[in-house]
């Protein structure tokens, strides 16, 4: 449906009529059984360059149910900005009947001056979720030692999140010192705390990456945590670094999501187009070509 190639000013012209109806009507189409599915969300982190109203427009032309939209520093909206500016995305998301389905964060900090105002707008707002900042390990110190001075951190967060009507969610990242990288370490610290006060964002795409052929066993053991789920795809760049591609052209098949359909999930599933540079206004056409090449094969994926 869409050439990479076209301008940006062709590509909303000429995309915008025939996209807003076959989304409206999809939408007619599935309202009566929407309880039953899961609502879809994309990462909008190569759409910074947009109004809220032109985003707002963009991706309800996508069909998807909402967005997941940085809220942090050199994001849509700088943490300060918040109490001014979030209403303002959040009520542009309204007009296109969308949600605001995770806000990407920098909170991970109860006692930060920012975290509480920063929450108590978005909850106010109606925002049920955010993604909090990821921890990472300091390899001079003792691992455990490390999560055990965590611990009293999740659970005050955990505390100020149910006063407040918000779950905050923690994404499994890969690399060499990310604190939930390997699943386990996270599984630890999340004892005792309520799927929403702090929950899992599971990727499966970092999951996978991590946990190579044995990603099932940690996604079994974090499976209860799950409240959102994350999807991008990825291969190994001559064997040794990820490099992420087009959802359905790497490594991520549809075995995940007949676990995730067995499980009977019902939490959003978010979609992440991460392999071209998001840094780029220019590209603003091609981002928006490929998270509609991704949503279809994710559709297929989903059944």
């Amino acid at each position: 449906m869409f050439d990479a190639q076209i301008s940006r000013r062709n590509f909303f012209v000429a995309g915008g009529c025939s996209l807003v109806s076959a989304s409206i009507a999809d939408k007619a189409a599935t309202a009566a059984d929407s309880s039953a599915k899961n609502s879809i969300c994309v990462f909008t982190k190569p759409f910074n360059s947009l109004a809220y109203d032109e985003l707002a427009d963009r991706i309800a032309e996508l069909g998807f149910d909402g967005i997941g939209a940085p809220i942090r520093e050199g994001g849509h909206i700088e943490p300060r900005a918040v109490p001014d500016e979030l209403p303002k995305l959040v009520e542009a998301l309204r007009k296109r009947d969308l949600e605001l389905t995770v806000m990407t964060s920098d909170i991970n900090d109860p006692n930060d001056p920012l975290t509480e105002k920063v929450l108590k707008t978005a909850s106010e707002l109606g925002v049920r979720r955010y993604r909090m900042k990821y921890f990472k390990y300091d390899f001079n110190k003792p691992i455990l030692k490390q999560i055990n001075e965590w611990r009293p951190q999740f659970k005050d967060l955990a505390a100020l999140n149910k006063e407040l009507g918000i779950t905050a969610v923690y994404q499994n990242h890969a690399g060499r010192n990310y604190l939930g990288a390997s699943l386990w370490d996270l599984r630890r610290l999340l004892e005792g705390i309520a799927v929403d006060e702090i929950g899992v964002a599971y990727d499966i795409r970092h999951a996978t990456a991590e946990g190579g052929m044995s990603w099932p066993v940690t996604y079994h053991m974090i499976q209860p945590h799950i409240d959102t789920v994350y999807v991008k795809d990825f291969i190994w760049n001559e064997g040794v670094k990820p490099q992420n591609v087009p959802l359905g052209d790497g490594r991520i098949d549809g075995y995940f999501f007949k676990l995730l359909k067995k499980s009977g999930f019902k939490g959003p599933i978010s979609l992440h187009e991460e392999y071209l540079d998001h840094r780029k206004p220019e590209l603003v056409p091609e981002h928006l070509a490929a998270i509609n090449k991704d949503f279809a094969t994710l559709k297929k994926f989903l059944g």
